[in-house]
Formats: C-alpha cells, sequence, structure tokens
C-alpha cells in the first residue's frame, strides 16, 4: 500500500523527490496540492510526465469521497467524508462575516462518552491518520474557493487521544509550503485528558487550547464527563496552568449551557472559583439538542438571566451561538453513521 502524499512532512517529501529529481519539481508539487488544490498528478500540467507517473508510482493521492452534504439556514455547510477503509467522519465549514472557519474531526467516533453529545454515543472505531485529518482540510479549502481563517479541533473525537497524529497534521498544515495556517487561528479543543495537556505544552507546537469544561464542580462535572472521574478537577488545574506559563495565548473554557444542570448560582460560584488564577475566557455555549437524550436547550430568558448573574467573574465572557444546529452539525451534534444511510 502506497504512502499517503498528504501526510508526508513537506521537508521530508522534498528531500525523497530530490533524489532523483530537480528541487523546484517538488517544489511544483506542493504548488498543486497546497495553493491549486488539484490532486491528479495527471492535471498538473507543468510537471513532465516521467515525474508524474514517478509521483504516482510512489504515493497515493486520493482522497475521500463526499457522500452526503447538507446546508443550513445559517449558511454552515456539514459534509460526510467517506474515507478509504469505508468509514464515515464529518466536518462543518461556518462561514462568519469574514471569517471562514472549519471544524474537523480528530477520530471515528469517541470513547469518552460525555452525556449531552452524540459522537459519545458512537463510540470509537479507530484514529484518524495525520493524512486523513489533512484531507478534512484540503478538501474544505477546495469546496469553499477561499482561504479557511479559522481551524478548530471541535469534530468527531477527542484531539488528545490522538495527539502524535494531530500535532503531525498541524505541524504540517502550518509550514510556509503549505497552507500556513495561522496558529493564533487555530484551537484544539479536549475534555480534559490532562497526560495529552502536558504532552501537547511541551511539544513545541504552538496552537490554542479550549477545554471543555461545562461544570467547576467534580460532582456534576463527573456526571456529564466520565473524564472527570479519572483526572478531577484540581489535576485538571495544574495541567492549565502550566499550559498556561509555557504558552503565549489565552485558554478558552467551553460551558455548555444545559438547564436543571449546571445554570445555578452555586454553579457560577465554582466557576468563579475555578478560573480565578487563569489567563482564560468563557464561552457559554447554549445545549445543542441530541436526539434520544433527554436534555433540553436553554430559553432565551433563561440565557439571559444565566449571563446576567455571571457578570461577576472577572475573566472575558462571551456567548457562543453554535451554527448548523438543523442539520445537526453544531457542538456536540456531529454523530456519522458508518453504515449505508
Amino acid at each position: 500500500m502506497l504512502n499517503s502524499i498528504y501526510g508526508i512532512y513537506p521537508p521530508d517529501l522534498l528531500l525523497f523527490l530530490g533524489k532523483d529529481f530537480p528541487a523546484y519539481r517538488g517544489k511544483q508539487l506542493l504548488d498543486w496540492l497546497y495553493r491549486k488544490f488539484v490532486f491528479e498528478p495527471e492535471r498538473m500540467t507543468n510537471l513532465p510526465a516521467g515525474f508524474r507517473e514517478h509521483l504516482s508510482r510512489s504515493f497515493d493521492f486520493s482522497v475521500p469521497a463526499i457522500d452526503q452534504e447538507l446546508l443550513s439556514s445559517d449558511g454552515s455547510r456539514k459534509f460526510r467524508l467517506v474515507l478509504a477503509d469505508g468509514v464515515r467522519v464529518e466536518m462543518v465549514l461556518m462561514p462568519e462575516a469574514k471569517k471562514l472557519t472549519l471544524c474537523v474531526s480528530s477520530q471515528v467516533g469517541c470513547a469518552r462518552t460525555c452525556a449531552f453529545c452524540a459522537t459519545g454515543r458512537m463510540g470509537l472505531s479507530r484514529n484518524l491518520q495525520t493524512h486523513e485529518i489533512v484531507q478534512q482540510v484540503l478538501l474544505a479549502r477546495k469546496i469553499a474557493g477561499t482561504p479557511i481563517t479559522n481551524l478548530v479541533f471541535m469534530g468527531m473525537g477527542e484531539p488528545m487521544d490522538n495527539l502524535d497524529n494531530v500535532l503531525d497534521a498541524l505541524k504540517l498544515l502550518q509550514h510556509d509550503s503549505t497552507l500556513k495556517l495561522s496558529p493564533r487561528r487555530t484551537t484544539l479543543s479536549t475534555c480534559g485528558v490532562v497526560p495529552g495537556i502536558h504532552k501537547l505544552t511541551g511539544s513545541g507546537v504552538k496552537v490554542k487550547l479550549a477545554v471543555s469544561l461545562n461544570a467547576a464542580s467534580d460532582d456534576i462535572r463527573g456526571s456529564l464527563m466520565p473524564v472527570n472521574h479519572r483526572f478531577p478537577l484540581d489535576i485538571l488545574k495544574k495541567s492549565l496552568l502550566n499550559y498556561q506559563r509555557r504558552s503565549p495565548f489565552r485558554i478558552t473554557l467551553e460551558y455548555i449551557l444545559i438547564p436543571e444542570v449546571n445554570m445555578s448560582g452555586q454553579d457560577l460560584k465554582h466557576l468563579r472559583k475555578f478560573c480565578s488564577d487563569l489567563s482564560c475566557k468563557i464561552n457559554f455555549i447554549p445545549y445543542n439538542p441530541v436526539p434520544a437524550l433527554s436534555y433540553r436547550s436553554p430559553t432565551e430568558a433563561e440565557i439571559d438571566a444565566f449571563l446576567k448573574a455571571a457578570r461577576e467573574i472577572p475573566q472575558a465572557i462571551t456567548l457562543r451561538r453554535s451554527k448548523g444546529s438543523d442539520i445537526l452539525g453544531a457542538c456536540g451534534q456531529l454523530a456519522a453513521r458508518n453504515k449505508e444511510a
């Protein structure tokens, strides 16, 4: 089986090709892949036939097929991709003003079983390989026809459970000869896998960190997120303080608003205490309904009352309205079927 061209770090690719061909040929190839978004060697018209044949013999240029596209009323587009082994993952393109955000997946399913999340109900099938993460970004860029300004690892899967491949994909996508994605506009979200946070901290890869917190007391967070039983809040907090000391970026705490679960005055007191010494911002996200789950979305009145009370928290707070909820493309709703739909 040939290695995918999309998982090879550019300097390594140029070194390999430079053994048999002039150095500029490899740079031309990278231009076709990451500037022109052409994925078939036979269409790379300024490359000689012998070089194109060598490429076809040496690498796999195939990309996932799109077997479903759904358009939201807010302009978001959800794509279901079929990977080489037939499994499916989802990605979402979300336009807003001058921004275009792509939400990518890092796993097929997820093992973390958060109580409010559709992906967690799938279980984990497997990790995505580096090239399968990169392929999502390239396909989305080609489809959009315009640069992707923001990349978020908030799709299917827990990125920290597949961190090696995620970091390799980030290094590739941030390279000057590929998409030059800005670390300041790239966010990796985790449910709080502490060993992954430590590894990210020491990796040297620049990326913004978002933590799906959702409650700041161990009993409530543990009922929502089983990861909290292994890495309770005091351990999570230490890992975030360590990350904060070594990163130029402010941490984002994501807090899904679920009525009768985590929206009381006591919940806010716990939250204020947890983030008291963190350089962070807090995104409050109204819960997006998931079929077969009993949680409900908060009403506008409940949201307004909660935000008014949350003003006592000294950190920056925002209300983030998820996009694509009408096509099950919003936070916590991704659950690609891996059988024929």
